[in-house]
């Protein structure tokens, strides 16, 4: 990951948490963003990443895109590995277990998602490769 896209990425999860989980500025300025912290499938670090989010019934639902790049990001990757992830929506804070969604929800999730941000539609067309939709289910009871 390049230190521009980390830079990114921390201004952005900072903005998060000074303003009550909402983004203020920039292209998720006004989104449903959650962060979502794995451990490193090689490193076993802490990792965490900004993610634009939806919602199915209780599950949230967030899409391994990359902005349409040939390869996954990294996260999707530590979370097949330790798929027991923390969550941050807002000022809530929780454990979820990660899942890929099977092919009988794949599409109604996605597009689900795509109606949200249409710019999801584009990074189909973008690589060859099935991009991920990814559900969490919340461990602890609220």
């Amino acid at each position: 990951m390049s230190s521009t896209f980390q830079d990114f990425n921390r201004a952005l999860i900072n903005d998060f948490r000074e303003h009550g989980g909402k983004a203020t500025s920039g292209p998720f300025k006004g989104r449903d963003l959650m962060i979502v912290t794995t451990k490193g499938a090689k490193s076993g670090e802490k990792r965490e990443n900004p993610v634009v989010y939806t919602r199915d019934g209780d599950n949230y639902v967030i899409i391994a895109s990359k902005g349409g790049a040939p390869h996954n990001p990294s996260w999707y990757h530590n979370l097949v590995a330790d798929p027991v992830v923390t969550v941050e929506v807002g000022d809530d804070k929780f454990k979820a277990r990660a899942r890929t969604a099977d092919d009988q929800n794949y599409e109604r999730l996605y597009e689900n998602h795509a109606k949200y941000m249409p710019a999801f539609n584009d990074y189909r067309q973008k690589t060859s490769r099935k991009i991920p939709v990814v559900i969490l289910e919340r461990l602890d009871s609220r």
